[in-house]
C-alpha cells in the first residue's frame, strides 16, 4: 500500500474523531447547562406584579417546592398546573417552567382556576 494514502486515512479517521470529542463536549455542556437552569422555575411579569402586590414571600423553600412541583408535574405530562404550598397558590407552565401567577389565602378563597389540567400539593 502507498504509505501517503495511509497517512490521508489516518488524518481523516483523526479528523473525524475530534469532531465526535468536539460534539460529544458540546452535547455534555449543554445537557449541563440545561439541567442547571433548565430545571430552576422562572417567573413571569405577571407572577412577579402579584406576588408584590399580594405580599407574597417566595422564599428560597418556596422556590425549591416550586421547582419539585414543576418537574414532578411536567413529568406526568400536565402542562398548565396550580401548586399549592401552605396558603399560597401559584399556576406553572411546565412548558417553559413559568409561574404564571401568584395567590395568597385571601385571594384562594371563592377563586376559580381555569386553563390548569392539574394539582400539585406541597
Amino acid at each position: 500500500m502507498d504509505i501517503n494514502f495511509i497517512r490521508k486515512v489516518s488524518n481523516l479517521n483523526s479528523n473525524v474523531q475530534l469532531q465526535n470529542v468536539r460534539k460529544s463536549e458540546s452535547s455534555n455542556f449543554k445537557d449541563l447547562l440545561n439541567e442547571k437552569i433548565g430545571n430552576e422555575v422562572i417567573f413571569s411579569k405577571h407572577a412577579n406584579e402579584r406576588i408584590l402586590e399580594r405580599n407574597i414571600d417566595v422564599s428560597g423553600e418556596v422556590t425549591e417546592k416550586l421547582n419539585e412541583a414543576s418537574a414532578q408535574a411536567k413529568d406526568k405530562g400536565l402542562k398548565n398546573v396550580l401548586v399549592m404550598i401552605d396558603n399560597l397558590g401559584f399556576i406553572i407552565s411546565t412548558a417553559n417552567n413559568k409561574v404564571i401567577t401568584a395567590v395568597n389565602s385571601q385571594e384562594l378563597k371563592e377563586n376559580i382556576f381555569t386553563n390548569i389540567d392539574g394539582a400539585v400539593i406541597k
